[in-house]
């Protein structure tokens, strides 16, 4: 068992990103409290009251998208619920990281204990065994359309608890059947309308969605800071983050990310240096960060809106919504998210975009000070030329992988599931392309770093000089051409650990400087 030191009551608390990313991790135990074990309970005897009464009620007695007509006797309805699981595990791909299973374990509990899903309290335990334990069941990557619940990888991911399809155990894949023979553990035997309740719902969409929020999050946070140590690098113009601009046209983002960067680059003397300088204004991927970065923030913000919503709603199909009233709705659809997911790709490929941009300006070798390619004995070296090679790839990359997948939709199950969303599709294709932002933020982190030094000995802000010293304590200086792809993952390293961002925090502690804007709570949590 992990040790936890805190708690979330599933089905009672509100879920976030970060939560569930703690629950993931170990760092939060989830539990199902008494009150919702009681709801739970009670749903279940309403479908108990169903089957004994015999009413056609989609997926408890009648079978499933184009067999909604087709009555099961009461006999069969629980080899229906069986059924279902084994014919609709049909994924195919590589398998999705553990992590992301987990996450939707745990989205998954968080819906069921809501108490309208007809679930046994039992079958939600044997589920938090698994989450507890780190039996994390082996789910393909490719199979959902995203709309009537995520089939095909929802599937996959409850087959062990019949004694079905794999799991990850402490490294070390094995077949469920071996693993419950192993601990002494008996497969379930699913009740009437849970398989459905389990299959039915957008987890696989959820949890993706999860990593898209932590990671578009981490990217965020360090595009700021490492396009701050371009300005300085460049020797920028502060002016274009002044709060008087924006006050004037007062995005959220655009303010935070305009205030954040005038705060990183106080005290510099870089910067004050720059009124001698005679040019009038900078290029757009330097005056325009506020504008480019807070847009990106803001379709963040609004993703993580959405995300909070559906982490705590009810998406299975159909609804228990009480003795009198059972509704067979939509709630399974992925539309909501799958186009919010869209927005939030397009958002990271444009804070890589325009970091590409600033990468090739730092290249040019037109800032007074800084030579061309970031390095003075060209010719014979190449100095920084083919790193920004790197960043175009990846950038292009990112605009091919930008199509809305929401756009789409083919009809299946016979045209009963005539539109879907395809968000599953989004969601891998996000992380992805989130993915390629961070190799596109680490070489930037490496040339603005390389820029960085051509305007010794004038001192940069406390903040930034900081950072400066920690990359290179990592990656050293280039004089002349070496291997750059190792230094390029140091740099990745270094953003995926979040590495300058605990810099700047540790630093704001230990002189009580505060970074804080007005939308802070709104832009650094989730």
């Amino acid at each position: 068992m992990i040790s936890k030191s805190k708690s979330f009551h599933f089905g009672e608390d509100y879920l976030t990103a970060g939560t569930a990313i703690a629950i993931a991790s170990g760092k939060t135990k989830g539990e199902i409290s008494l009150t919702a074990r009681k709801k739970i309970i009670k749903n279940r005897e309403i479908v108990e009251a169903i089957v004994e009464k015999g009413e056609a009620v989609y997926g408890i007695n009648t079978g499933f998208g184009p067999l909604c007509t087709t009555k099961i006797s009461k006999a069969e309805t629980k080899i229906l619920q069986t059924n279902i699981l084994q014919s609709h595990s049909v994924g195919v791909g590589k398998s999705i990281p553990q992590e992301i299973a987990k996450l939707m374990l745990i989205s998954k509990v968080q819906s069921l204990a809501k108490g309208h899903s007809g679930i046994r309290l039992s079958t939600l335990d044997r589920i938090l065994w698994h989450i507890d334990n780190d039996v994390i069941p082996i789910v393909p990557s490719q199979g959902s359309v995203g709309a009537s619940g995520d089939l095909a990888p929802l599937s996959h991911l409850f087959l062990p608890l019949i004694g079905l399809g794999k799991v990850t155990y402490k490294d070390k894949v094995m077949s469920a059947k071996s693993f419950l023979k192993k601990t002494g553990l008996a497969a379930l035997e699913l009740g009437p309308k849970e398989g459905l309740a389990l299959i039915n719902g957008t987890q696989f969409i959820v949890a993706h969605a999860i990593k898209v929020v932590a990671q578009l999050h981490n990217c965020l946070a360090q595009a700021d800071i490492i396009s701050a140590m371009m300005i300085e690098g460049l020797q920028g113009s502060i002016k274009p983050f002044y709060d008087e601009l924006h006050a004037l046209r007062p995005y959220k983002g655009n303010i935070h990310v305009a205030k954040r960067i005038k705060l990183l680059l106080k005290g510099s003397e870089i910067m004050e240096n720059h009124h001698d300088c005679d040019r009038v204004q900078d290029p757009y991927s330097l005056r325009c960060i506020p504008q480019v970065h807070g847009a990106s923030r803001n379709a963040w913000l609004h993703l993580k809106e959405l995300l909070e919503i559906e982490l705590n709603s009810v998406t299975d199909n159909p609804i228990i919504i009480d003795e009198d009233l059972t509704i067979s709705g939509g709630s399974f659809h992925g539309q909501p998210l799958a186009m919010a997911i869209d927005y939030a790709c397009l958002a990271a490929s444009e804070i890589g975009n325009i970091s590409d941009r600033r990468i090739y300006l730092a290249l040019e070798g037109n800032s007074p000070g800084v030579p061309k390619l970031l390095m003075e004995d060209t010719g014979i070296n190449s100095g920084y030329m083919i790193l920004q090679y790197t960043t175009a790839a990846l950038a292009s990359e990112n605009k091919g992988l930008c199509f809305p997948s929401s756009a789409d939709s083919i009809p299946t199950s016979l045209g009963q599931e005539d539109h879907v969303s395809m968000g599953s599709i989004g969601g891998r294709k996000a992380i992805q392309v989130i993915e390629n932002v961070e190799k596109i933020l680490a070489i930037e982190l490496l040339t603005a770093a390389q820029a960085f030094e051509f305007r010794k000995p004038l001192k940069s802000g406390l903040l930034l000089d900081e950072i400066h010293k920690k990359v290179r304590q990592k990656v050293s200086f280039a004089n002349k051409d070496r291997v750059f792809a190792d230094d390029i993952e140091k740099g990745i390293a270094m953003i995926k650990d979040k590495t300058i961002i605990k810099v700047i925090t540790q630093v704001a502690n230990e002189k009580k400087l505060t970074l804080k804007t007005p939308y802070t709570t709104v832009f650094e949590t989730y």
